[in-house]
């Protein structure tokens, strides 16, 4: 019993250590001061001055149109290969073929965006009609290591699933395509929306492979933020980075709410 303090403790200052820094960013994102540590009082100026910036916003509709085609594209080749480690069995080739689909995981980020820069610009020394690096490269990008999370998702989802409504629609003359897309594919329908939104999450906050990757007219929110805060943090930062704060909670959060609903329904 004595030891439920000491971990109380250990808990709060560990919390505290994650989410005070983001508390005090929103805190600050309503001060009227320019100057970001010097409370002078409430404001939303700096929400306005943020909806008024051209390349903010720019930005962040490139980063909105690449997290949804990187998420999507991510989904389809993660469902694939968690699909594949689910229900293949012990085929010629799995564990190099598991560790391939998890290993993006694992690598460096910056291992991985210097690998793929690299990629992109043999790809358009070899192939001179290609557009160059821009949207598509960053989505590619993006796809390559978020597709990782989703074939986890799905995998977990799979190797939980009750295999016996499978089994009896095939013993009732039910072809393997029917039975993917009328059965399987719905049953696990939580976590391919879970695993999508996480990717998006992941597209969204991502700052240095888009770095390797990205063109001159294809710069992502994450990139503004970090090339802006170099000069010193603006209050426009601080509200921004309050939006982003807020918008990865709310996906989280479905993503979690999704995660539970596809266990309720194992269940």
């Amino acid at each position: 019993m004595r030891r439920i303090p000491w971990l109380s403790l250990a808990l709060a200052t560990g919390l505290a250590f994650l989410y005070v820094p983001l508390a005090a960013v929103i805190v600050y994102s309503f001060n009227a001061s320019r100057l970001v540590t010097v409370w002078t009082g409430f404001s939303t100026v700096w929400y306005g001055e943020l909806l008024n910036d051209r390349q903010i916003i720019a930005a962040a509709e490139t980063s909105l149109i690449v997290g949804v085609l990187s998420a999507t594209l991510a989904a389809i080749v993660g469902t694939a290969a968690g699909y594949a480690l689910a229900r293949f069995g012990a085929f010629r080739g799995r564990w190099l073929f598991a560790t391939a689909a998890i290993a993006p995981l694992v690598v460096p980020e910056v291992i991985t965006g210097l690998s793929l820069l690299l990629l992109f610009v043999a790809a358009e020394s070899a192939l001179p009609f290609l557009p160059g690096r821009g949207v598509a490269t960053i989505v590619i990008a993006h796809a390559s290591f978020t597709m990782a999370t989703v074939a986890l998702i799905v995998r977990a989802r799979l190797a939980g699933m009750d295999r016996e409504v499978e089994d009896a629609a095939r013993d009732l003359g039910a072809r393997p395509f029917t039975v993917f897309f009328r059965i399987t594919l719905p049953m696990m329908a939580p976590a391919l929306a879970a695993g999508w939104l996480l990717a998006f999450v992941l597209s969204l906050d991502d700052v240095v492979i888009a770095s390797f990757v990205a063109g001159p007219q294809s710069t992502t929110l994450p990139m503004v933020v970090y090339s802006s805060i170099r000069l010193g943090v603006s209050p426009k930062i601080n509200a921004l980075a309050a939006l982003l704060v807020a918008v990865t909670a709310v996906l989280l959060g479905i993503a979690a709410l999704m995660g539970r609903k596809g266990v309720s329904a194992r269940r």
